[in-house]
């Protein structure tokens, strides 16, 4: 019995953790337009670089060179954004050629 409650503990433990997890990454999305104006608005930042992924979404990454802030963020085909990460300390560098020591 003892075990059971255990069990069902750690389950319902578990869910609740996967639904806050989910709520956070709802949270983190939305249209691409209006994140890009935010970040631009509030930290200063400006798209530095982009690539695709898996040839249907694109990452860019967002800095600005004054506050040193910095944003990833992922944008799928439907215009959906979602923050991938955030941080400080960006730093700009010269591009190191292949082969050569980074």
């Amino acid at each position: 019995m003892t075990r059971e409650i255990l069990t069902l503990g750690l389950g319902l433990g578990a869910i609740l953790l996967a639904t806050q997890a989910l709520r956070a990454q709802e949270t983190s999305c939305g249209e691409r337009a209006m994140i890009v104006e935010r970040l631009a608005r509030d930290y200063g930042e400006s798209r530095q670089s982009l690539g695709v992924v898996g040839g249907r979404q694109v990452l860019e990454l967002f800095a600005s060179d004054e506050t040193g802030s910095w944003t990833i963020l992922l944008t799928a085909p439907d215009g959906i954004a979602c923050l991938v990460a955030a941080g400080a300390r960006f730093r700009r560098f010269d591009p190191v050629a292949p082969g050569e020591p980074a």
